[in-house]
């Protein structure tokens, strides 16, 4: 896994042998997503919000390109560890971590953000109510995105918010915005 650009772009992150509940995005895709954001919203000064932290790829990205607030919520403690570990390797600052069931952040989340990206497993049976709690609690800032990455077999074109995706074979990014 690496960064791909910004004042980290080439570092390697070397994720934990054994991960059970977590897929890291992969670079291809992650670059394509990146390809996306540098050209629709001002990453530089953004605050961001990275649910299903997992490997925390996406949040170590936006921080390398000058992401000014990282909040990075994951309920794994390997996991958050993991990511709490390569913020201060990376001395990154300005960062929370969130050790918690994203729902229950969720629930009591009530700031906005320019970028909300969510990678959850899979698996996940309660994957379409993201992008409705995001959307209706207007977590969303006016010029922000909420980017959810998913599966083919989830289809988000008819959900209040959802503006466009992007096919990266069996991963897809739906994009939401503020309404």
């Amino acid at each position: 896994m690496r960064i791909i650009s910004g004042k980290f772009g080439g570092r390697r992150i070397h994720p934990p042998a054994h991960m059970p509940h977590t897929r890291p995005t992969t670079d291809i895709a992650k670059e394509g997503l990146f390809n996306i954001l540098q050209n629709r919203v001002a990453i530089d000064g953004a605050t961001t919000l990275d649910l299903f932290g997992g490997t925390g790829c996406i949040s170590y990205e936006l921080a390398s390109r000058g992401a000014a607030q990282l909040t990075i919520v994951e309920k794994d403690k390997t996991m958050l560890d993991f990511i709490k570990k390569n913020i201060d390797f990376l001395k990154i600052e300005n960062t929370i971590t969130i050790q918690m069931d994203v729902f229950q952040f969720l629930a009591s989340c009530n700031q906005q953000y320019d970028i909300i990206f969510a990678g959850p497993p899979y698996a996940l049976n309660t994957i379409d109510d993201l992008p409705r709690i995001i959307v209706e609690k207007k977590l969303i800032s006016h010029e922000g995105y909420f980017i959810l990455e998913h599966t083919p077999r989830n289809d988000y074109k008819t959900f209040e918010g959802y503006s466009f995706q992007r096919n990266y074979g069996a991963t897809i990014f739906s994009f939401f915005e503020c309404i």
